[in-house]
């Protein structure tokens, strides 16, 4: 799972024109597009290839689903990052997609491999979606803060990608101002002082607010599925991975 994660990142990286990965260069920025997709095609191929290892159709089924909905999730975000018109609905849908699938499939994975019970299985990967939502969510959020996470403050917006904080405040916002935020993420998107426009609008519009609600809410939405099993130091600790995604500074 975490080779298909890394996988995903070096293509997104492609994808996004990012030059930079956790405060590193990233692979394209180094060695160019053609070496970072075939990079990203090796390490994908690598990570669906361990997973047949233990000769258990269902690893591969799940994993395999993952990859297919990672896929799903980056074209629409492609495809609605164009018109400018995302709605939240859909950024919600492409993030379960982008994101939360990966983290699903990976407690799916675990579970099955301990239990090989379906009905656990399934549970334990609604889990992982949630969490996997929430920490999106988180992370989103960090566009609206500090440079010292790795990833440059504004950097959403520059590659005119919405996310919940801008799509809410779009919303919030009278016309003008609306018409204002779009020009600026389709015209001046490079300007440091126009994307600090759009950074203000979100903040005094609420829009980070409504974003940590919602955090907040997929957080006791994966919560209240773990304290359907019964405690234990592994549900304990699982719980400790929820909270540190929403309370993570990084």
């Amino acid at each position: 799972v975490e080779l298909l994660h890394t996988a995903t990142l070096v293509h997104d990286d492609v994808v996004d024109e990012s030059l930079e990965r956790r405060g590193f260069f990233s692979i394209n920025a180094l060695w160019k597009n053609k070496i970072a997709v075939l990079v990203g095609d090796y390490l994908l191929s690598k990570g669906l290839l361990l997973s047949t290892e233990a000769q258990d159709f269902k690893h591969l089924q799940i994993l395999s689903q993952a990859v297919k909905k990672m896929s799903e999730g980056e074209l629409l975000q492609i495809e609605k990052a164009r018109k400018l018109n995302l709605k939240e609905d859909i950024y919600f849908e492409i993030i379960k997609n982008k994101t939360a699938s990966l983290l699903s499939s990976a407690c799916g994975v675990g579970a099955w491999s301990t239990t090989k019970n379906e009905l656990i299985t399934v549970k334990m990967q609604s889990f992982g979606e949630k969490v996997g939502i929430a920490f999106q969510i988180k992370d989103d959020l960090f566009d609206y803060g500090k440079e010292d996470i790795g990833k440059p403050t504004g950097n959403d917006i520059k590659e005119k990608k919405l996310t919940l904080p801008l799509i809410y405040t779009l919303n919030a916002v009278d016309p003008d101002k609306r018409r204002e935020m779009i020009y600026i993420i389709k015209n001046q998107n490079k300007n440091p002082k126009k994307i600090k426009v759009v950074l203000d609008a979100v903040t005094a519009s609420g829009g980070i607010k409504y974003t940590i609600q919602k955090m907040f809410w997929y957080r006791d939405e994966a919560l209240s599925i773990l304290y359907e099993f019964e405690d234990s130091e592994i549900r304990k600790g699982l719980e400790e991975l929820v909270r540190f995604t929403t309370d993570r500074k990084y």
